[in-house]
């Protein structure tokens, strides 16, 4: 569009602006009409102003910036002027500016109609109740109580909000109901799950559209009534991805893959959310190959899709679980190639990952690499140095953290304290116990209280740890029990884990698992038979060990005694070898980590020896090597070290001159030249 040079009369220029508005269509456009009224003397006219204003705020142009500089510069603005600026700040997600706003109109005007609506939605995207509340009472006091736009927007705030007493009071004093109002309460029953009056909302409904049944839907589907939510499902006129979506998610969250995936397969279309809910019930689910598999697939089959943070935090949340850093590094790679940025929570997931995975110095690089780091940064590495063995790097970057200006809050003491445990940082434990209280006001929760349990019990001191469970201000939970329990078998100490696993029979079933080993470390076989009998009756099945070791993409798993390998037969020549060394070296096997029956002491080495974390470092030993040395050997297994396999690994990494981080069901391990990160508390 071209803006003539010639300027005409004040009224036909006026005119001749007035037409030319109509035909912008870019920013360009509307800046240059914006210049052209200043120059004429133009803008000052409300007549002008006002489609001026209009015009930054319509698509395609909408520039809030703009706008807010015209409506600052109107002398006087009128209420469809205050109007106008308020409905572009609520659609476009500006809604405390909308609040905002409005609390300056109330010094000018009386709101109308039009505004009382477009603020209580506002208000409604923000769930903010106080503020609802208040423009409720100002509505009232103008006499728009009864009006059906205020009542219908009030009948959405508070619905959305969880208030839906609130909600059908405003609805049953209404007189003229639409579909619109009608489906806000139907939606806020569901997703509350109240699926009674939902059900019962939308059979009196005299008319439903695809929001009415979708919202049904969804109220069964999260409730977990999937017969319920399948068979509105099958009614709908008109189904739509939503529904499809909504059917698919619960079915997931339900653990029911299989009619999940029969959907996914017929369904007609696919956005994101179809993709993103399929990954998210796998990674809930420990599905976890399966979910970054769909990732993949995704990829291939969807040009036009681009994954976004619900994608990401799926995917992240996967990997982090398998701990295979080659994963983590990949699916990384794939966010910095595509320029996908790692501020906020993203960033905290992939420090997360990173940490799980068995790499610090890349959850490390992460954390640097952020350029505005938030609590939940600095939480994150702390907690991962923590589960890594490295409490001098935790404590120094808290204090950094403080430093910085960023006040911890109760995780950040968790994460401390956990690091403190994992060394045997018993004194460092309690003295950040004090702090958190005395000079950050972090009140102390259980999980902290735990944690000071926990480094007490791995040093040994559990009368001391018996002692402070028993003056605890909170009841003690699983977790602290199961801890002092741990710590009773590791210390043989059959009187404190018997006292534990009293306490923790009913908390926690599990815990005759260890109890069974406790009688079988102190050779109380009578004992453990007993327990083991207990078990039977009670269906309880020790969980079977395994380890696992990623060469080359490939995921090799490992069971007690298995010859299951391909290559089983060089693994056990390699045993054979380990073995050998390790007697030249002097070790000699701790066989009350034996527990079976097994009299030969011979028999009880050969047992020992055939653990599977011993099967993965054998294998990692004949097939990992890298171009610069020897790579580390990177072992992930369910259940906690013993500490034969502990005292063998220690000696393996400086027999081998190799380095071997095992991932246990509590912590890293880092074996290096014979000692380990954990300082043999773990």
């Amino acid at each position: 569009m071209q803006i003539p040079a010639a300027v005409a009369p004040p009224s036909s220029v006026v005119h001749h602006q007035l037409s030319l508005f109509s035909s912008s269509e870019t920013i360009k456009e509307a800046k240059q009409l914006h210049c052209l009224s200043l120059k004429t003397a133009t803008f000052n006219l409300s007549s002008v102003s006002s489609r001026l204003l209009s015009l930054y705020t319509s698509s395609p142009i909408n520039d809030l910036l703009y706008a807010r500089s015209v409506f600052d510069t109107i002398q006087s603005p009128s209420l469809p002027l205050w109007n106008m600026m308020i409905k572009c700040y609520v659609e476009n997600h500006r809604s405390h500016d909308a609040i905002r706003l409005f609390s300056d109109l109330l010094s000018e005007f009386s709101p109308d109609n039009f505004t009382l609506p477009c603020v209580f939605k506002g208000c409604s995207r923000l769930c903010a109740v106080k503020e609802g509340e208040q423009i409720h009472g100002v509505s009232i006091k103008l006499g728009f109580a009864l009006d059906k736009f205020v009542q219908s927007s009030l009948v959405s705030l508070y619905s959305k909000s969880g208030l839906l007493d609130r909600a059908r009071k405003v609805f049953d004093k209404m007189s003229d109901r639409d579909l619109v109002t009608w489906n806000s309460l139907i939606d806020g029953y569901a997703r509350s799950g109240d699926v009674e009056n939902a059900e019962k909302m939308f059979d009196e409904i005299p008319e439903r559209d695809s929001y009415s049944w979708t919202s049904l839907l969804h109220g069964f589907s999260k409730s977990g009534k999937l017969e319920a939510a399948r068979d509105v499902f099958e009614k709908m006129p008109t189904k739509n991805l939503v529904s499809w979506n909504a059917m698919i998610n619960g079915y997931m969250r339900a653990g029911d893959f299989e009619s999940a995936c029969e959907l996914f397969k017929n369904m007609p279309e696919r956005n994101l959310i179809t993709w993103n809910s399929v990954m998210a019930g796998f990674e809930v689910n420990g599905r976890f190959d399966e979910a970054l598999g769909m990732f993949l697939r995704m990829l291939k089959e969807e040009d036009g899709f681009k994954p976004n943070n619900a994608t990401f935090t799926s995917l992240i949340s996967a990997v982090a679980a398998s701990a295979i850093l080659s994963r983590a590094r990949w699916i990384h790679g794939y966010m910095v190639k595509n320029g996908i940025g790692t501020d906020g929570v993203i960033g905290t997931l992939l420090i997360e990952m990173y940490s799980k995975c068995g790499s610090i110095e890349s959850a490390t690089s992460v954390f640097e690499s952020i350029r505005r780091k938030k609590l939940g940064h600095w939480n994150s590495v702390i907690v991962g140095l923590g589960m890594h063995g490295k409490a001098d790097e935790a404590l120094e970057l808290f204090k950094e953290m403080v430093e910085s200006g960023v006040k911890p809050n109760a995780v950040a003491f968790v994460g401390l304290l956990n690091a403190c445990s994992h060394v045997g940082y018993v004194e460092e434990a309690r003295s950040y116990f004090d702090l958190m209280v005395r000079e950050y006001g972090v009140e102390r929760e259980i999980e902290h209280y735990g944690c000071l349990v926990d480094a007490l019990c791995r040093t040994g001191q559990l009368q001391e740890a018996k002692t402070m469970i028993e003056k605890m201000p909170v009841r003690p939970n699983k977790v602290i029990w199961m801890s002092l329990l741990r710590g009773a078998k590791k210390s043989v100490d059959v009187e404190i884990g018997e006292y534990a696993a009293h306490r923790l029979v009913d908390l926690a079933p599990e815990s005759y698992v260890p109890l069974s080993n406790l009688y079988a470390a102190a050779g109380k076989w009578e004992r453990v038979s007993e327990v083991r009998e207990m078990m039977k009756k009670k269906g309880i099945k020790k969980e079977a060990g395994w380890s696992l070791i990623e060469r080359e993409g490939v995921i090799h798993r490992f069971i007690v005694g298995d010859r299951s390998h391909r290559e089983t037969e060089e693994i056990y020549v390699k045993m054979k070898e380990m073995r050998e060394k390790l007697r030249e070296a002097g070790h000699v096997a701790d066989t009350r980590q034996v527990l079976l029956r097994i009299e030969e002491e011979k028999d009880k080495e050969a047992e020992l020896e055939l653990h599977s974390e011993r099967l993965a470092i054998a294998y990692g030993l004949i097939s990992s090597k890298s171009k610069n040395g020897k790579s580390p050997i990177r072992v992930v297994k369910n259940l906690t070290v013993c500490n034969d396999c502990h005292s063998v690994t220690k000696l393996l990494s400086r027999i081998y001159q190799r380095d071997i981080i095992v991932r246990d069901n509590s912590r890293f391990h880092h074996f290096r030249d014979g000692s380990c990160s954990c300082n043999d508390f773990w």
